[in-house]
């Protein structure tokens, strides 16, 4: 297949598509329109919230379906539920179980909601700054476990986050699955919330061959979608683990990588 040939970019959002402030860089913005202008889809996959993603929807002038919760959600432009895939209760009453044993912040995203029980947990103002909403403190989760769209264990400690992630694969097989999102988020979501499935998912819908799409990712919710793309593309500033699982790799979000991996793989613009 030659890499001009692509007709559907499938992004992610932190650590990819956004700066460490959250915003797009100028770069960036440019080489989605130019992509777009050319005719090629270009849409999003992130573990945000729906609602944490409408800013950057807008300001690309995004119309095509989006994938939220990793792909737990597809929603279109305006924000309406096309698709979701909810964690079942007994995943949900395993995972709450076995976080609350150690020493991570747990949040549970359900109704469109951010739920936790204490707003001082060390991630939870970078997680505001990024969502662009406050979370709702509560009690108990047990008035939404039936309806949990993902649960996130936070933790400055990415190491400890890596052992609970080879604890939850044994512990949720067969019910959900456990990644990585960022080095200190773990998240948990349905089996079928998965970058792979939600890229399989738009392709269908946009009428695209599977071997005519990009995706391009940095975390560990991304080599997901990265098997079922034509292309895959890791950030320069992935783990070695996620860079090995990708096609190529482009420069750093600081760099523009996306606007980068664009330009060379698609437009032709630049060094081949």
């Amino acid at each position: 297949m030659k890499r001009e040939s692509i007709q559907l970019v499938l992004c992610d959002m932190d650590g990819t598509l956004l700066l460490p402030d959250h915003s797009i860089s100028a770069a960036n913005v440019r080489a989605v329109k130019q992509l777009q202008d050319a005719g090629v889809h270009f849409t999003l996959a992130s573990g945000r919230p729906p609602r944490a993603m409408r800013e950057q929807i807008a300001q690309l002038g995004i119309k095509l379906p989006t994938a939220a919760f990793n792909g737990g959600v597809l929603v279109d432009a305006q924000g309406h539920y096309l698709l979701s895939h909810h964690v079942p209760i007994a995943a949900v009453r395993r995972t709450l179980a076995l976080l609350s044993d150690y020493p991570v912040d747990v949040w549970v995203f359900a109704d469109d909601q951010w739920y936790l029980k204490s707003t001082l947990g060390p991630m939870v103002a970078h997680e505001q700054s990024a969502l662009g909403y406050a979370p709702v403190v509560v009690e108990s989760f047990e008035p939404h476990l039936h309806r949990v769209d993902k649960i996130v264990g936070a933790s400055r400690d990415a190491e400890l986050l890596i052992e609970l992630e080879q604890q939850l694969h044994g512990l949720l097989e067969g019910e959900a699955l456990a990644s990585r999102s960022q080095a200190f988020y773990l998240d948990v979501t349905a089996l079928k919330a998965n970058k792979g499935d939600a890229l399989v998912a738009l392709a269908d819908l946009m009428a695209v061959s599977l071997r005519h799409t990009m995706a391009i990712g940095d975390g560990g919710n991304d080599p997901a979608m990265f098997a079922k793309a034509g292309l895959s593309v890791a950030m320069g500033q992935a783990d070695e683990s996620i860079r090995k699982q990708a096609d190529e790799v482009t420069g750093s979000n600081v760099e523009d990588g996306v606007a980068q991996a664009i330009e060379r793989f698609i437009l032709n613009i630049g060094s081949q």
